[in-house]
């Protein structure tokens, strides 16, 4: 018998569930991601280090087809098209590729994601890195997991013993001050990593990879999958200020409840918490 917390999505114009269409629609975008990533690129500028490129806009239309055509109820807010507005309280939330800029320059460390919210609240949440073949899957209520494999939160009791995650995003005060966090830490902690891709920072937060992950301007397709990957693995996400974090949440902070403790404890005060 499903829990009565299980949110019931209907099934899709072809029979399959969300889940199902999102492990698909993410994977048919990553092949095309994986064959064009070290391959000649057309790459625009959307800001001042914030780019796109062909491969984006491509993975994109092919997550787009197929998730309009078996949900065209649904609402869709993707990162490179305009949104669309169906009136359902379902919309798809898409990435075709995080970490575009890691994508252009030749690191493999990007990933695409593809999530279902209601509201605010992600029912399904999947994020596939196309290099690794590695896909990180949620449904809410029914846990986390990696290729199939159960995830969980790192169990590391104190901050002084964490590899700590953080990306600086393009708001180049915040980033300065998150900077400065890391050096009133040091040596705090065991380690750090720049990610360059959110959502595999969140995603490796949630599979214990990484103990904790950070970052203070993120958009809803950044950390969708990332919210409902980490709580479902046994975590949680919140902002700055330690409230639950949701998709139009734009800071993180994804950890175990205990290790995000930890951290508003050692950050208390600092810049980066304010605001």
């Amino acid at each position: 018998m499903t829990p009565p917390d299980i949110e019931i999505i209907p099934p899709s114009q072809s029979g399959r569930t969300a889940l199902e269409v999102s492990i698909d629609a993410a994977q048919r975008a990553g092949q095309v991601i994986r064959e064009r990533f070290l391959t000649e690129k057309e790459i625009s500028f959307k800001g001042r280090s914030d780019i796109v490129t062909d491969v984006d806009l491509a993975a994109e239309k092919i997550i787009l087809d197929l998730v309009r055509a078996e949900y065209p109820q649904f609402s869709v807010l993707s990162e490179e098209s305009n949104p669309i507005e169906t009136g359902s309280p379902y919309t798809w939330v898409i990435d075709p590729i995080d970490g575009t800029r890691n994508f252009a320059e030749g690191i493999p460390h990007f990933c695409v994601v593809v999530a279902l919210a209601k509201g605010s609240d992600i029912a399904v949440g999947v994020t596939y890195d196309p290099i690794k073949d590695e896909t990180f899957t949620a449904e809410l209520g029914r846990g986390a997991f990696l290729n199939g494999a159960p995830l969980a939160v790192s169990e590391r009791q104190e901050i002084a013993q964490c590899l700590l995650g953080f990306d600086l995003g393009y708001v180049d005060q915040k980033a300065g001050t998150a900077l400065d966090m890391v050096r009133s830490l040091w040596p705090g902690f065991q380690t750090m990593r720049l990610m360059g891709s959110s959502a595999l920072g969140m995603a490796y937060a949630a599979a214990g990879r990484i103990d904790l992950y950070f970052h203070h301007s993120l958009s809803p397709w950044d950390s969708a999958s990332g919210l409902l990957l980490a709580r479902e693995a046994g975590g949680n996400v919140v902002d700055r200020q330690g409230k639950d974090a949701n998709l139009f949440t734009p800071s993180v902070i994804v950890s175990s409840p205990h290790l995000i403790g930890r951290f508003m404890q050692a950050t208390e005060g600092l810049e980066w918490r304010q605001g």
